[in-house]
């Protein structure tokens, strides 16, 4: 089963990187000089808005920012759905333990940059929601609320590798859903910085944390961006998602 095989290499890659730190060693031999392939011009990312494609989240596109704002609900099946919701599927993964959260709808509203550019004091995501999916769903970073422990939480985790915080689904790790649905190198999301999430493939080949940057990103050309874009990827590594903080200036969200 394509859940248990993901499940397995997140555990996996736990164990084989020693995952008891909370940051990402780098190699710096390998991490090159981003800026001197940053454009002069700030990449427009309001060519991504039509890839938000659940309709339980909307993007309106202003001069300068793009306002997204989200039911934060799944499209996919999920065992934290209501028992009488028609998404709701029961699930027995490996060692699946289900926390008492439920999956509830939300009002959330992130207003992003049409224009990100590199911040210059890189800040914390912090908890909750720091970006969302492209079918609705809320990313969170990779620390777990004060008492819990991050690793621990990899057992909560549904059939497509998200759970609710209360009523709050959100992903941690890779959206098996969406990396199944769209491809391994597509578009997945944004952060509040405004710069793109994608999968955990580039040019045939899998992402690894030690082809990132502290923030888990890199600059390079996209299928979204022929003239390159700095970009997050989601790799089956911890950090996940992002590292040490916002490559960009965040924007505002609601919720």
């Amino acid at each position: 089963m394509k859940k248990e095989n993901h499940f397995k290499r997140i555990l996996l890659s736990l164990m084989a990187a020693g995952l008891i730190v909370t940051s990402c060693d780098k190699a710096e031999d390998v991490i090159e000089e981003e800026e001197q392939q940053q454009s002069e011009t700030p990449a427009d990312i309001s060519v991504l808005a039509d890839k938000f494609y659940s309709d339980d989240v909307t993007v309106q596109v202003t001069d300068d920012e793009l306002i997204i704002t989200t039911k934060d609900l799944p499209d996919h099946k999920s065992v934290y759905y209501s028992q009488n919701d028609p998404l709701y599927e029961f699930y027995q993964g490996q060692d699946f333990r289900q926390n008492p959260g439920q999956i509830g709808e939300q009002n959330i509203v992130l207003t992003v940059p049409r224009y990100p550019e590199e911040a210059s004091n890189h800040q914390s995501p912090g908890l909750g929601p720091m970006g969302v999916a492209i079918n609705s769903v809320v990313f969170f970073n990779q620390e777990a609320a004060p008492g819990d422990d991050i690793f621990e939480e990899l057992y909560t985790f549904d059939q497509y590798d998200g759970h609710p915080a209360g009523d709050q689904y959100h992903y941690h790790i890779e959206p098996s859903w969406l990396t199944e649905l769209k491809g391994s190198d597509a578009f997945l999301g944004v952060l509040l910085d405004g710069f793109p999430v994608y999968g955990p493939m580039e040019d045939q080949v899998e992402v690894t944390n030690d082809d990132l940057d502290d923030y888990h990103g890199h600059f390079g050309v996209t299928a979204d961006f022929p003239d390159g874009i700095y970009h997050y990827h989601i790799t089956v590594d911890y950090p996940w998602i992002n590292g040490d903080g916002y490559y960009g200036t965040p924007g505002t969200k609601t919720q």
